[in-house]
């Protein structure tokens, strides 16, 4: 039967519609296609983006919406296209038939700069959750960073990574459950806190509540809030309250955290030079510039534009470290090559668990390690003590 015209104008409105959608403007295309019969084999899966499309349509809507932004996204979307706006400065005629892409942070070395960034809820992607991941960080000599969120507590954590674990700090209400928690944390034999700073005045997580009203399960059980929070978070159990980042927090807590431990302890969430300055005046021992991957605030700036400004103001005294729209080996190159001494991914990794659970996360490592390497060697420079901002250009 031809269809009228009439229905012919309202489909069109229709798929209109949906393009307009912020969902689809994030990149949930993907919802509308069928999942293949065969998936590849992890080691067949060829690029970080690949993992996004195989991962979409194993998740559920609401556990796929909390990786979405703030607002409309577009910061998120500009963590990404920042790197677009670099471009490369190879030099030839180096010896580059060894590459070494170890770095040491505070007394470790790992085998590469990408780093595992703090992802809340593992098991919202795969049943072992951080345990997978402690696994796969574990193999391939990857730092690897707890979320407070942790589906699983940090003792079992840490030793499924075998020693070396960082833990990422929410502060709790109260500065009794702040002491027990990172008491916790330390026996744990953590050697760093990373305390989060840039989620004290709250969020909107517009593109997760959408989604999240799409899905059809009863998560009540587990979820308490539309965007993802647990009802039971494990390392908050046993505290007064599960509630976390008091927005009375100042800069003199700073101070206060870094006399309670022997770890040690770097602000996550910094996004100018000023308060890149404050920072390293208040005794932090390292900086991530960080947007929280776009979760945080739009403020429409990628991480990787704010780095060159960070590490001027903090002169090579502390070292910083950055997140947010790394997708490519070429990505970390030209994090590392504006001064950064680490690259952390988040949504790569989770996409990799999602889709094979240790595995998929080694796989992840693996592509982006192995195209820094050849990153290093197209543009001389062997060691990561080579790479400079002479190697890159801002268009």
């Amino acid at each position: 039967m031809t269809p009228s015209r009439q229905h012919v104008r309202y489909r069109r409105d229709f798929l209109r519609f949906l393009a307009a959608s912020p969902l689809m403007a994030y990149g949930l295309r993907e919802a509308w296609a069928q999942e293949p019969a065969t998936a590849p084999l992890a080691k067949d899966v060829l690029s970080v983006m690949d993992f996004e499309a195989l991962a979409r349509p194993k998740l559920p809507p609401a556990h796929w919406g909390y990786l979405a932004g703030v607002d409309d996204d577009l910061t998120l979307q500009a963590n990404v296209a920042g790197y677009k706006t670099i471009q490369l400065r190879p030099r030839r005629l180096v010896d580059v038939s060894k590459i070494d892409t170890s770095v040491e942070l505070f007394g470790q070395r790992f085998a590469s700069p990408v780093f595992l960034c703090p992802v809340g809820g593992h098991r919202m992607f795969h049943t072992e959750g951080e345990v997978a991941t402690a696994r796969a960080a574990k193999a391939k000599n990857a730092l690897q960073v707890l979320s407070s969120a942790s589906s699983l507590g940090v003792e079992e954590v840490a030793t499924a990574r075998g020693g070396g674990l960082w833990y990422q700090l929410y502060l709790p209400q109260s500065w009794d459950d702040t002491e027990k928690l990172v008491r916790r944390v330390e026996a744990a034999g953590c050697p760093v806190m990373v305390w989060t700073i840039d989620l004290l005045g709250g969020r909107n997580s517009e593109t997760a509540t959408r989604a999240q009203r799409t899905d059809t399960r009863q998560c009540s059980a587990c979820h308490a809030t539309a965007t993802g929070g647990r009802r039971d978070m494990a390392m908050y159990v046993g505290l007064s309250s599960a509630r976390f980042n008091p927005s009375n927090a100042t800069w003199d807590w700073v101070a206060r955290l870094k006399k309670m431990t022997s770890m040690k302890v770097l602000l996550k969430g910094i996004e100018t030079a000023e308060d890149a300055r404050l920072a390293r005046e208040q005794g932090a021992d390292g900086i991530v510039v960080s947007n929280h991957g776009g979760r945080a605030a739009e403020t429409l700036r990628p991480t990787i534009d704010i780095v060159p400004e960070v590490v001027d103001a903090v002169n090579n005294q502390i070292p910083v470290l950055v997140d947010g729209g790394v997708r490519r080996g070429t990505d970390a190159f030209k994090a590392l090559a504006y001064g950064a001494r680490a690259v952390g991914i988040g949504r790569p990794y989770a996409w990799g668990l999602a889709t094979y659970g240790q595995e998929g996360v080694e796989r992840v490592l693996d592509i982006l390690n192995a195209e820094l390497n050849l990153t290093m060697r197209q543009c001389g420079t062997p060691t990561l003590a080579r790479i400079t901002r002479s190697h890159v250009r801002h268009v």
